[in-house]
Order: C-alpha cells, then structure tokens, then sequence
C-alpha cells in the first residue's frame, strides 16, 4: 500500500503501522490477563492514545461496511456455542433485559442527550441511546473466564450480550431512517419491526438448514474456513438487502448451524477453526479500537476549548446514565419478581431463578460497552446530524464503562464470593461416563490385541465411576491423561533432538509433530 507520510516527515508504511498495532495489542492482551482485567480495557487506552499521537495514521472505512466486518464475525462467534436449553431456562431475566433495559438505557441516555443538546433533533438522540445501549460480550466473558460465578448468572450474561445486540440496532435502524425521512408514524414502524424479528428468524433457519449442506463438501482446513467466513458475510448482506435484522439473522443461522455442525465436521477441521476465529475476533476489537481512535482525532481537533469541555460533561452524564438505568432494572426486576412470587402469582420452576441481592449488583455491573457500540457509532452517515457528538460519546462510554467497571468487576465478584454446585462439571462428568460405556460396548467383540488395550483403560474409568453418582471424573481429567503428557513430553523432546542431529529432516519431523500434537489433545494438553 502506498506509505503515509507523518507530521513530523518520516516515511511510515501503513503495513508497519498495522504490525505495530497488533503486536501493541498483543502485548496489553498480555498485561491484561496477567493483572486478570478484560483485554478491551486495555485497548480502550490504547484506541484513546492514538487520537492523540501526532504521527499515527488515519484510516478510512466506509460506514455501510463497519457493522458486517465487525458485528456479523463476532456475533457468529458467540452465538455458535450458545445452548439454547440454558436460553429456554432463562428466557424471563434474558428477555427483560434484551427488551425492558435496552429500552430504558435509550430512551433514557435519549433524554439526557437531548437536555444537552437541546438542538440535537430526538431521533439523532434515540440513535445515540441505541449505540450505547448494548453491553458487549467480549469484556463480560473475558471476567467471567477468570472467575467462579454460579452457572444460571453467567447463562443470563451471555444471552443478553447475544440477544440485546438485536434490539438495540433495531432501534438504531428506525431512528437513522427517521432521520432520513425527518418524519416516521407508527403504521409505518410496526410492520418494519414485525418483518425484520419474524423475517429474520425465519431467513436464519433457512440458512442454518441449506448453507451447511453444501460446506460439507468442502473437505480442505483453509478453503472451509474461508467458506465459513465468506458464508457469514453472505448471509448478513442477504439480510440487509432483504430489510431484515442481519443481527438476528445471524444468531438465529449461528445456533441453527451449531446444532448439525459436530456431526457434519471432522476435528481435523473442526480444531484449526475455532484456533481461526478466536485470532480473528481479536484482530477485529483490535481493529474496531483503533479505528474508532482515529475518528476522534479530527474530532477533538475541530473542537474548541469550550466545546470540548462541554462534550466531556456530557459524556460523564451519559455515562454515569447508562450505569444508573441498568441498575434500576436490575433491582425492579428482583423487586417485582419477588413480590409476585410471595403473592404467588407467579411459580419459578427453578428456585434459584431469583438472583441474591449481590448477584444482582453483579448482573448490574456487568455493564461494559465494546465492539457494537463502536461499531454502529462508526457506521453513522457522515451527514448525520451531530455524528461527531454521538461518536465522541460513543468512544467516553465505552473507555468509561470498560475502565470503571472492567477493573473493579473482579474484586466485586471477589468480595461477593458467590458459588454455585458446577452443574457443568456435574454434567460432564456423568455423560463421559455414559460415552465411555458406550465406547466399551462398541469393541466388546473385538478379539485383537488393540481392542483389548482399549477395552483395559475403558474398563479402569468406568470402575472409577461406579462408585460416585455423578459419573465420577468432575475434574474434567481422565486418569491416564497426567501420564500420557509426560509421555508426550519425552516423545516432543526426543523428536527435537533427532532433528536437531538431522537424523530425520523437517517433513518427518512434522508429520511426527503433528501426531503428538493430536495426542496431546486428547489428553487434556
């Protein structure tokens, strides 16, 4: 690509910059985990400190494409592994939250903004409120993975940070077009919505069911992981062309997919993947930070001094909020909730669908703002009207939110101590159990001495079993696997070495590298 020239007249490539930036991105994804904070904490900072470094670039990318190169990927990503038994168990917390507090945040944040900035036109102000108002997953599971947090809470985190998504750009949809036209009645609204939730639904089943049929002959690691990628941009652009809610599309398609997928794709696929989309959902909130880092230079830069301490105020209001919204519907919610229940008008089937009041403080704060937000902040018109002050409010809430609560969420879960039985190891361990058994009686007949061996270590995990009603192994170990590594790990050295003396050459040596690397997997490496 051609260089750009910097202010201060050295030639910088904008290959180099694109290294630097990963590699800075690596390295605070490094010290995040390390100091055990989300890793978008950490590029907020640096998305900030480029706005203000006099030679950085200035990248360029067209509004329209911001939302399906950033959201459709990461969407995907996470709704694939959604269950959505834990969907259906927690349809009441999820959907209020997807619904009721996205409402609130936008039509609150709306509200303020537009107490502001009385010029602000309400639907420049709605849009705002709908930019801001989804949390983002990426920052929540980052201090999820971390910590102990009981099952049903961490099921209801992710179902909103899946599903709210869907709202909140629904809202923002309505309110850029409302711009558009400057007036839009209800009759017209109403049918928009209704075509794009049933619409949506129903193109994503569609798809979930046909695009897998053909991705199945596609036997290569890099071409089907090209196709997966290429199929996930297809089908959000037919979405959009169609007047649907690619967002919804794309959830509905991802947990369609997941349901046939395990059977349809080999591991040796399957593995190199999932390796491929966690790199790409990193570099695209790497990208996503950065970017938006660069829009605010120019921002602050046209501002004077007044106005920009005028937009700082107006950011720490927003802010402070959409922190304060999100708090009051949490704790309404378990009000309400617990009143219908003493009343007993309403029978939770699962007692522990009522959330303590600490876990509700920790549903509360799990508030953080990300990719979305910059995402849809970024895919404004650039004609749209005051797009420098929604998009410098967008960038404040997310750095604030990812900041304040990113950095303190821990020691607050911390402090709670809440604990739950791990019903997930309960229900690994029990259906290992079950598929060993399985295993055993699929070569009971064989008489090979191969079978044998494998009827040995079959047999040793199911007597480990009989004796806990669990399944037994709730460690998620078997117990050859400490064995089998240390095995591994003489094999790997012994390899290195036989290379190292070219007793063998490199084509051997990884051909043997990768079958102890399909080993190791399969003992828990």
């Amino acid at each position: 690509m051609a260089p750009l020239r910097s202010a201060s007249g050295i030639i910088v490539s904008t290959f180099e910059w694109i290294i630097a930036l990963l590699l800075g991105a690596v390295g605070l994804s490094a010290l995040a985990r390390r100091i055990k904070v989300p890793y978008p904490t950490f590029l907020a900072i640096g998305g900030a400190l480029i706005a203000f470094v006099p030679s950085s670039p200035s990248w360029a990318l067209e509004p329209d494409l911001a939302l399906a190169l950033f959201v459709a990927p990461v969407l995907l990503d996470a709704a694939f592994d959604t269950s959505l038994r834990d969907l259906r168990n927690n349809w009441v917390p999820v959907s209020t939250l997807v619904v009721a507090a996205v409402g609130l945040t936008t039509a609150g944040v709306a509200y303020v903004a537009h107490r502001l900035m009385p010029d602000m036109p309400w639907a420049a102000a709605v849009a705002l409120g709908a930019i801001v108002a989804p949390p983002d997953a990426a920052a929540a599971v980052a201090i999820l993975s971390q910590v102990k947090l009981p099952h049903r809470m961490v099921k209801v985190l992710e179902g909103e940070s899946l599903l709210n998504d869907a709202s909140a750009l629904l809202i923002y949809r309505i309110a850029v077009g409302a711009v558009a036209t400057e007036h839009l009645t209800w009759s017209q609204v109403a049918p928009t919505m209704a075509l794009a939730l049933v619409g949506s639904v129903i193109a994503g089943l569609a798809a979930g069911r046909i695009i897998p049929l053909f991705m199945e002959r596609v036997t290569e690691a890099p071409s089907a992981i090209i196709v997966q990628f290429a199929t996930t941009f297809l089908v959000w652009i037919a979405a959009e062309h169609l007047g649907l809610s690619g967002i919804l599309t794309i959830v509905v398609y991802a947990i369609t997919v997941a349901r046939t997928a395990p059977a349809r794709i080999p591991a040796r696929l399957r593995v190199p993947s999932y390796a491929v989309w966690d790199t790409t959902v990193f570099v695209l909130n790497v990208l996503a930070f950065m970017l938006i880092g660069m829009q605010m230079r120019p921002i602050w830069t046209r501002l004077d001094a007044d106005v920009r301490w005028e937009y700082c105020v107006a950011a720490a209001w927003i802010l402070l909020t959409v922190i304060l919204v999100r708090l009051f519907w949490v704790t309404f919610y378990r009000t309400s909730l617990r009143v219908l229940i003493a009343q007993g008008l309403y029978r939770p089937k699962d007692p522990k669908q009522m959330a303590s009041p600490k876990g509700g403080l920790i549903i509360s704060w799990c508030g953080m703002r990300g990719l979305v937000t910059l995402a849809t902040a970024f895919a404004l018109p650039e004609n749209f009207p005051y797009r420098d002050f929604i998009v410098f409010i967008a960038f404040a809430v997310v750095l604030g939110s990812l900041v304040i609560q990113g950095l303190t969420l821990r020691p607050l879960i911390l402090a709670f101590n809440l604990k739950d039985d791990d019903p997930v190891g309960i229900e690994v361990a029990r259906g290992r159990a079950v598929a060993y058994r399985a295993a055993l009686d699929a070569i009971e007949s064989d008489p090979s001495e191969e079978a044998e061996i494998l009827r040995l270590e079959y047999r040793a995990i199911l007597m480990q079993t009989e004796t806990d009603p669990n399944g037994g192994i709730s460690n998620g170990e078997l117990p050859a696997d400490p064995l089998r590594r240390r095995a591994i790990e003489a094999a790997r050295k012994a390899i290195f070495d036989l290379r190292a003396t070219e007793v063998i050459g490199d084509d051997a040596f990884h051909r043997l590298e990768e079958e102890l690397d399909r080993a190791e997997l399969s003992a828990g490496g």
